[in-house]
This record gives structure tokens, sequence and C-alpha cells, in this order.
């Protein structure tokens, strides 16, 4: 019906005739006769005339007991629309109005509901109070605040009556829902005044609302005190309040608090439910305070409640956050058996740190898993394995999650296409990276500031700096705004690509337009003319940075101590550490590092481990580039015992070696090696502690060249600390520098296979061509290696043990045989 029909409806200037008591079952029968009509007839309109020209009630009488039992909104305002214009109504009273007021409140019909007040306005009727709660509680719950409270300040100065407490809650709600707080603060105090007058405004649930309304504002002790403020006065706190107090400290870190009134409550006698431990649990994963939450989990076990999942998930993102490990397979397993169903969000959660820890296959697993379980991946499922994917070279894969999340109905996003751009820059595949921008284009979503930023970093990196201006341009005809962070990568790509010049002007230019560069655009400036050598420019850019209130970090610092290192300048640098340390600004891994070359380039080696030892007890992890600077000058001054230790060393931190540390090792060795051992005798070749030199003292003795021990002994470390992968990698570089695998490479890289747990898969990963002799020295050193394992002989010597006796029964029977597996 609409708002023009309804504003055509008049009332009748008939009087309405008195009801006779005796008629009341009559009009009860009445009113059910209307409705099935109403539900059953097509042509009702001339059924109803019937029924009422042989009846003394009118049609307008009874018309708010039919339009309350009426569900459709359309029929109601088809009938509403008849009894006022019909031969057998008398005027329509606000009953009537009220009752229609109801069912459209219910529909939210909200424009038709208008017209119907403002008739009832024209026409001098007052709407039920029943009729204005259920109005104003359709229009709080549907979120129109603004006219909700209009309408509710209408009513305390129009009419004799005060809204519900139901619309009162449901107005005072959604205020404190939108953040509106004052203005909920206000209503309720109102309601409390109106309450005291005696109308039922206030319960226990508009207290609730407004102590959560102060938590989410985080003013907890205002919660608290208005629920001390209210206790006895028609407000009896209960588990309710003590759950919004506790998940509204937890939220706000202060889990003593929150602790503290888990016990007063339990104290008290109050029963904790689900959403009790649920509050406090996710207070204790904040603080990453695992055994209090085993506890609470026992606790909850023995009340009889089940975890729900909600929970489990906020546990399982917790022990992520605090860099615990999670099993994957397990936690799922574990959940079910406890009657607990994951969800997608149990499996996102998952899936995101398994890619995090680089298992990538097993977050692979997880999805096929979800997938199998009948639930519905999204965008938060795939983005973590699209990204990881192509961290580690899977473009393939990558696109093919890509493809499945697109044919499933989840459109991918910014941020899934990002993820994308990302992984593939990250891999080095910027060509590929600009492909799927191209895609992303043609599906309408726009690439923003940081796609493009991580685009033009790629193209700087590799050379490629005309592309990276393109972009630039083509950011601008999209009216996309540069932020200062693609402008510090276009002047780091055009000092990668030696030209200072233009990263100046460009620098200028960022400062032309007003945009304030950041440290990172100082930074990138700072780094150019470090590289140039033009020491004096870069403190120069420093003190500017200092003018513009912008404090140089541990970056800044790093970047001149190690200009200052390359250019021979081990003062200067020391100088810039000393203020980096008065300045409060923490030394890195890079700061130290620098340091540690200049020191290790001056030849002074004892600094330099002094140096090393002090970055280690302030926390620090040395990287890569640390331990292979400090290998290279240990080998360059022919310290090979001390080069071997930082090499184990390293491999016991779990930091990967990488080409540059092989080659160090490997030319030190070769160089001066054998030199070493004669002049070191029994204390190199007998060395215990040290597996290298062990090996490697073994295998010269036993007359292999000094270049096939170091790289033998390099592979036999790497497996033995876990590190197989980096060894075959390796094996087959030996092979490209004509350095042919032998028996002791292939005791290494068996060894390797069995302690991952993956012997019986040995044959087809690791490739064997050794005679009878071959296979006796392969033992040997094999034995060798099984005094640095716990659990003495290990699978490898079983398996070489076989493979030799087989070769020696063929030998008695006269086979010229060897042993090839591959």
């Amino acid at each position: 019906m609409s708002k023009t029909l309804l504003c055509l409806i008049k009332s009748k200037a008939k009087p309405t005739p008195p009801s006779k008591p005796s008629l009341k079952p009559r009009i009860n029968n009445l009113v059910k006769d209307i409705l099935e009509v109403l539900h059953t007839h097509n042509q009702w309109e001339e059924n109803l005339q019937t029924r009422f020209s042989d009846s003394e009630v009118l049609a307008s009488d009874v018309a708010h007991l039919v339009l309350d039992r009426i569900r459709d909104v359309e029929l109601g305002l088809k009938f509403f629309d008849w009894v006022s214009r019909g031969q057998y109504s008398g005027p329509i009273n606000g009953f009537a109005y009220s009752s229609l007021l109801k069912l459209l409140a219910r529909s939210r019909v909200f424009s038709e509901m208008e017209v119907v007040l403002e008739n009832m306005r024209v026409e001098e009727m007052s709407p039920t109070r029943e009729a204005m709660s259920i109005v104003i509680q359709a229009y709080s719950d549907s979120g129109l605040v603004e006219k909700a409270l209009e309408l509710y300040y209408f009513v305390l100065k129009t009419y004799t009556y005060f809204p519900d407490v139901i619309a009162c809650n449901s107005l005072l709600n959604m205020l404190v829902k939108l953040g509106r707080i004052e203005i909920a603060r206000k209503l309720y105090d109102e309601m409390l005044e109106i309450d005291g007058a005696g109308d039922r405004c206030v319960d226990n649930y508009s207290t609730c609302i407004m102590v959560k309304g102060f938590c989410k504002e985080g003013k907890l002790e205002e919660g608290r005190k208005l629920i001390e403020d209210r206790w006895g006065q028609g407000c009896i706190p209960n588990i309710i309040f003590y759950n919004t107090l506790i998940d509204g400290y937890c939220k706000k870190g202060d889990i003593e608090t929150a602790n503290g009134l888990f016990i007063e409550l339990k104290l008290k006698g109050f029963l904790p439910t689900v959403e009790t431990y649920g509050a406090i649990i996710n207070g204790f994963c904040k603080k990453g305070d695992f055994e209090a939450i085993d506890r609470l989990l026992m606790e909850m076990n023995s009340r009889g409640l089940t975890v729900n999942v909600q929970v489990y998930n906020t546990i399982i993102d917790a022990r992520y956050k605090h860099g615990h490990i999670v099993k994957a397979v397990e936690t799922i397993e574990g959940m079910t058996e406890c009657g607990c169903k994951p969800d997608i969000v149990t499996y996102n959660t998952l899936i995101s740190g398994s890619c995090r820890d680089g298992k990538v296959w097993e977050a692979d697993q997880l999805l096929e898993q979800a997938l199998g379980k009948g639930l519905m991946p999204n965008k938060f499922s795939y983005t973590p394995l699209i990204h990881a994917y192509c961290k580690q070279g899977g473009y393939d894969r990558a696109s093919n999650w890509l493809i499945e999340m697109t044919e499933r109905g989840h459109k991918p996003d910014l941020v899934t296409y990002g993820a994308l751009v990302h992984g593939l820059v990250v891999a080095g595949e910027v060509d590929v990276a600009l492909t799927i921008r191209e895609k992303m284009l043609e599906r309408g979503v726009f690439p923003d500031a940081g796609i493009y930023n991580i685009l033009m970093s790629g193209l700087c990196k590799k050379f490629k700096l005309p592309a990276a201006k393109l972009l630039l341009a083509e950011m601008l005809d999209q009216n996309v705004l540069p932020d200062a962070f693609v402008y510090a990568t276009l002047v780091d790509g055009f000092i990668r690509n030696g030209n200072l010049d233009e990263a100046r002007k460009l620098f200028e230019l960022t400062i032309e337009k007003e945009m304030n560069p950041g440290i990172v655009g100082y930074n990138a400036l700072i780094k150019g003319y470090c590289k140039f050598g033009m020491m004096k420019d870069a403190m120069a850019c420093i003190n500017r940075m200092k003018k513009r209130h912008l404090a140089p970090d541990e970056f800044t610092y790093s970047t001149v101590i190690d200009g200052y290192v390359k250019q021979h300048d081990l003062d200067g640098a020391q100088k810039m550490f000393r203020e980096m340390v008065k300045m409060k600004c923490k030394p890195n891994v890079v700061t130290y590092t620098s340091l540690i070359n200049g020191f290790c380039r001056k030849g002074d080696l004892h600094r330099s481990q002094k140096i090393f030892r002090e970055m280690q007890a302030c926390g620090l992890v040395p990287n890569v580039v640390t331990y292979s600077i400090l290998i290279g000058s240990f080998c360059k001054e022919a310290k090979l015992i001390d080069a071997a230790s930082f090499f184990e060393e390293m491999l016991m931190n779990k930091c990967v070696p990488n080409d540059v540390t092989f080659n160090y090792l490997v030319n030190g060795f070769s160089k001066n090696g054998t030199h070493t051992i004669s002049e070191k005798g029994n204390e190199f070749q007998e060395n215990k502690q040290s597996m290298f030199l062990n090996f490697f003292g073994r295998m010269i003795s036993d007359g292999w060249a000094s270049r096939s021990a170091a790289y033998n002994s390099i592979l036999i470390c790497l497996c033995q600390y876990g590190m197989f992968r980096t060894a075959l990698q390796l094996s087959n570089k030996m092979m490209s520098k004509g350095c042919i695998p032998d028996s002791v490479s292939f005791v290494a890289l068996l060894h390797g296979v069995c302690l991952e747990g993956r012997s019986r898969e040995w044959k087809h990963i690791v490739s064997c061509n050794l005679n009878e002799r071959e296979l006796q020295i392969a033992v040997n050193y094999s034995s060798i290696l099984d005094q640095y394992l716990p659990q003495g002989t290990s699978e490898a010597s079983v398996i070489l043990q076989t493979m030799f006796e087989e070769c020696q029964s063929h030998s008695k029977v006269g086979d010229n045989i060897q042993v090839s597996v591959s």
C-alpha cells in the first residue's frame, strides 16, 4: 500500500455505537471469521461486507483485534484501507492506528509508519504505549538512532506515558554500540528518573548495557562504580555483570584485576559460565600465560563445561603470536576429541601460522581438509597460501589457489592481490608480478600506493629504473597519490643505479610538494651518500633530519657506521656507535655486524670476537652475514680452528649458511688446512668437540685432497645439524665446480636423510654408485659419525652395512659388481 493511499484515509463522522457486554464472545468469533476470510478468500472484501451486513458490530470496532493477529504487512494495509472506507465501519480509532503501527514496525516499513504517525497527529489521536515502544525499538534495532531518539523525546513531551523498558534498552544498546556513551549515559539517567516516578523503564539489562559501554570506552572503574551505586535499587548484579567487567579489564590488558573479579565471583557463589572462562582465557592469551590457561581449561572440564570453538581459536592464535610451536594436526585432533568442531576460523589461523613457519605443504593439507569437512574457505584461507607459495617460488600453485578462490565465489580483493604481488616480488619475479597487476585492472581491482611501491621496489632492485618511472606516471594517471614510501623507493632506485644526482632531485621534490619524506626517505638518501663515500653529506643529512624533529633510528646509525667502515674510518664508526647508544637508540644485528666487519678488516680479530659476544649478550641473534664475516676473516688469517668453531656455532643456532660461507671455508681449508694439521698435530686432528675438524683431519690423514675434505666436512656438519636440504644443494654445486661426490659425501647425505625420518625414501633422494672398497670406507666413516649420536648405531650405518655385505656376497661368487642406486 502506498503513502498516497494512506493519506486518503479519513475518519468518518459517524459516532461509534456503545458495545454491549453480551457481545464479547461474539466479537472473538467474529475476529476469527474475519481472519479466516482474509487468509483463504481472494474476494475477501465482498465476503466481509456480507459478514458485517448481518452484524451489530462495526468493522472499526474490531479492526485493532484483527490487525494484532495479521503478520502479512500488505494484507494488513489493505484491510485497514477497507475498514477506513467501508459502509459498515465507524470512525477509525486510535487502537486501530496503533495496531497498524505495530504491524508496520515489526515489518520495518518505516516510510508507511511516518505516514500513519502524521495522520494520527492530524486526527489528534494518541498511539498506545505498546505501539510507540515497538516503533522506537524498530528504529533502534535498525540503527536509525536519531529517529528513535526523536520519537523517545516526543513521547516524553507529548503523552502521559513513557516507552517501556524493552524499547529503552534497545535504544540504549544501540547508542553504546555506536560509541555514543555520553548520550547513552544521559538517556540512562533519564530512564532512572522516570523509573523512580513509577513507570518501569530500567532493569538489570539496562545497567549491564551501560557497564558494557563504559568497558568499551576503557572506563572500567566507572562501570564498576555504577554497579555498586545501583546495587539493591532494582538491580541485583549477576554473572553477566561480572562477565562484562572481566572482559573489559582483559581487553584493557589488566589481567590482574580481571582475575581478582574472577576469584571474587566464585567466592560470592556465582557459577562461571563458558563466557566467563572465555573472557579470562582471552586475557591470559594476551599475556602469554599458557600455564594459567591450561589450569582454566582443566577447571572448565571439572565443572562439565565444554570449551567452545571461539575459546580454542583464541588460544591457538595466541600461541602463534607468542612464538610457541603449534602442531596443526594434533590441535585439530585434540579439539575433535574434546567434542569441539573446528570452524573455518580455526583452519584459517592454522593455515596462516603454518605459512609463517614455512610449512606451506601443511597449510595446503589444512585447506584441503577444511574443504573435505564442508567448510567454506574465504579470503583469509587463501591469501596466506598465495603469499607463501610465491615466496617459495611456487607461482603455479599460488595461481591455482587464486583461480579456485575465484571459482568458489570469493572475489580476490586488494589484500589478496597484494599478497600475490608481494610474494612474487620477494621471490624476484617482478615481470610476473606486473602481469598480475594487469589482471587486477581487468577485474576492476585498482592497485593502491602499497602495491605500486612494492612493484617499483622490485623493478629498482632489478635495475629497471625506467619501468619504475612509468609506474609512477601510471599512479598519477590513476589518481593514486604517491606517499613518502613511494618516493623513498625511487630515491633508493636511483642510488642503486648509481645516479645520486637524480636521487637528490627527487628527494628535494618530495619536500617541495610539502610531503614529509619521513625517516624512511632520509634514510634512503643517507644510504646513497654512504654508498658513494660522501660521509660529510651523510652527516649533513642527519643534521637536517634533526632540525625537522626527526630522530635518527637504528637503520640511520647502522648505515652511517657501515659507511665509515667501508671508508676504513673505524674511529668515525665507533664515534657514531657511541652516539647511538647515548641517544638510547638500540643497536641491532646490522650495527654490530658492521663494527665486527670493521675490526676484521683491520685485522683485530680479538676485538671483533669481543663485539660479537657483546651482541649476543644483548639478546641479538647473529645472522649469516655476521658469521660469514668472522669465518672468512679467520680463514684468511689461517686460524682454521676458530673458523670451524664459528661455523659449527652457526649451525647449532639454526643459522643457514650461504655460498659465501662455503667459499670461505673451502678456500681457507684448501689453502692452509694441510699446513695447519702438520703444525697443530693432534690438537687439530683429534678435536672431538669439533665435528668439522675431526672429519677434515681424518680425511687428510686417509689421503683425501684438502678441497674434497673441506666440502665433505661441511656436508657432514650440515646434515648432522638438521640442514639436509642445504647439504643436498651444496652437493649439486660441488659437481658443477668439478668436485665429484665420493663415499664420504654419500655417508653424510645418507645420515641426513635418516635423521629427517625418511630412511625408507633414501634411494629416491640420494644417488649412490660405490664399489666394495668404497662401501667399506663409507661404513668406517659412518661408524665415526655414529659417535656423535646419542642412540649409538644409526639407521644409516645399518643400511650401509647391509649394502656392504650384499656387495661382499656377490664378490665371493665371482661377480664384479658395484652398488648403483639412484
